[in-house]
């Protein structure tokens, strides 16, 4: 393996701070006009990774954390589970967050993270998955992933400001049992 390969494995407890880094500062590039600045400024690497430690102790019923890794560094994060229809779980799965430090935006760090999300999710008949729906990039990435709009919308609300997230859906191919 050379130094510039991705390696995705299993994210580890000693791994939430980056983790954290990666997703509070991919919130904020990702999200800039899309939530409200003061929102997005407010954000504190500190305190989401102590409730990611505090989370990942407790063991997330089902949740799988993954991280990619280059050259010995991690660059990109993701989460994936059971889809949450509520408070009720159902037969599918669903991919719960997926951030790459912005300095790896565009380096197949994502892509990566999102294959290795299909394979694991490959059992269930779909991928469920919630983008903003302003989030231009983010849709065209799933969309070119093979994600579809299935055209349900939800509002997020944010400092008091909903902003509207879209549903994403892709066929997995496996019949619902």
């Amino acid at each position: 393996m050379n130094d510039d390969s991705l390696r995705i494995r299993p994210m580890a407890l000693d791994d939430c701070d980056r983790v954290s880094e990666i997703r509070v500062r991919g919130w904020q590039y990702a999200y800039a006009g899309l939530m409200p600045q003061p929102f997005l400024d407010g954000l504190s690497v500190e305190r989401d990774a102590e409730r990611r430690r505090a989370r990942f102790r407790d063991g997330e019923d089902g949740v799988t954390d993954l991280v990619v890794e280059k050259a010995g560094t991690i660059v990109g994060w993701a989460a994936h589970g059971p889809y949450r229809d509520g408070e009720v779980r159902t037969g599918a799965a669903e991919l719960y967050a997926i951030y790459v430090d912005p300095a790896h935006v565009g380096t197949g760090a994502g892509r990566t993270l999102l294959a290795t999300v299909l394979e694991q999710c490959a059992r269930h008949a779909r991928l469920y998955l919630w983008v903003l729906k302003g989030n231009a990039r983010a849709r065209r990435f799933y969309e070119l992933a093979g994600f579809r709009a299935d055209g349900t919308e939800e509002p997020y609300e944010v400092d008091g400001v909903a902003v509207p997230e879209v549903r994403y859906v892709r066929e997995l191919g496996v019949s619902a049992a």
